[in-house]
């Protein structure tokens, strides 16, 4: 059983030592690379000759060659860096990340082995607008959308739709007010928002017609396996638009969901539209029983979930690391 690189941070959930401890039982050898320790502790040393390609890791505790690895799973790169503004000049900070950061991806779009996925994947999926369009391809419902920062264009659209609207960022990110990080969640436009209108010129954003909600479902989707999952988030105040609002409260009541064969062969045509092995994909389902699109993530969260199925996620994932379980044929080889 071969290799198997994770690239994660040090404050990342037990996602990660869950899997590792499932390849270590199937013989796979987890490598653990915490990016937010890249660089002050880790050293990262490519090298080529006429011989070929030496790879090296070094995380302060122990070296090892990764040259012979047999995959790799991209978890997370959060906090890429950390502390380098403490020991770098303003004037040389952002180079020296741009540099490492360049260094980092540029390593691990080189190797040759099965990933899961490839950073360039994430990258293409950062476009929710070919999701929504790659989804409707697939013979998903996708829900009326407008992305703009035409105010002129959002009344029209508003008009359009003639019911309640959404808004949303296509990034997710946080802003610092009053001393406090203030997540940035899907939000109902009301009344008092359109006095604000004006100012959307300078900031682009995703609006949607408001779905009615008999529940939300949660799909991950890993190999050939699918692992489903619905919340009555109108349940829990305060969660009714957007459910991570409340994630907390509400992780211990999602339940096991069975998928109608429609709406499952439309997801899996999604992911091999991307060559994925891993994605977690919002729905939701109407009170008329309809099945609507909301967004696929390569590196959604799972950890709460994986707790209601006796772990059975990370296994698959697992599984599919060490090559023991059945693989979507990546788009790049």
């Amino acid at each position: 059983m071969g290799k198997i690189l994770i690239i994660t941070h040090s404050a990342d959930n037990e996602a990660v030592t869950s899997v590792m401890g499932h390849l270590e039982a199937a013989g796979a050898t987890p490598v653990r690379f915490n990016v937010d320790r890249y660089p002050l502790v880790t050293r990262l040393t490519s090298e080529y000759n006429g011989h070929g390609r030496r790879l090296w890791l070094d995380d302060g505790q122990r070296t090892q060659q990764l040259e012979d690895l047999d995959a790799v799973w991209y978890r997370r790169s959060y906090h890429i860096a950390d502390g380098l503004d403490q020991v770098l000049e303003k004037p040389f900070l952002s180079p020296a990340a741009g540099e490492i950061r360049r260094t980092l991806f540029g390593m691990l779009e080189s190797l040759p082995c099965f990933q899961l996925e490839r950073y360039s994947v994430y990258r293409r999926l950062d476009s929710k607008e070919e999701q929504l369009r790659l989804a409707t391809e697939c013979g998903l419902l996708t829900p009326a959308t407008c992305i703009t920062n035409s105010p002129e264009r959002l009344e029209q659209f508003m008009k359009e739709v003639n019911g309640p609207i959404v808004a949303k960022m296509q990034s997710a990110f946080a802003i610092q007010q009053d001393g406090q990080e203030q997540v940035v969640f899907t939000s109902e436009i009301r009344a008092n928002h359109l006095e604000q209108l004006p100012q959307l010129r300078f900031c682009p954003m995703t609006f949607q017609e408001k779905l009615p909600k008999a529940l939300e479902l949660r799909v991950n989707m890993v190999g050939k396996e699918i692992f489903a999952f619905s919340i009555d988030s109108a349940q829990q105040p305060g969660a009714e638009t957007d459910w991570r609002k409340e994630g907390a409260t509400l992780a211990v009541q999602w339940r096991p969901y069975a998928l109608p064969a429609s709406v499952a062969e439309g997801l899996s045509r999604l992911m091999e539209r991307y060559g994925l092995n891993y994605g977690a994909i919002d729905l939701i389902l109407t009170p008329e029983g309809k099945y609507y699109f909301l967004e696929l993530n390569a590196a959604g969260e799972f950890f709460w979930l994986d707790k209601l199925c006796d772990g059975a996620i990370s296994r698959q994932l697992a599984a599919v690391l060490a090559g023991t379980a059945e693989r979507r044929k990546p788009l790049i080889p």
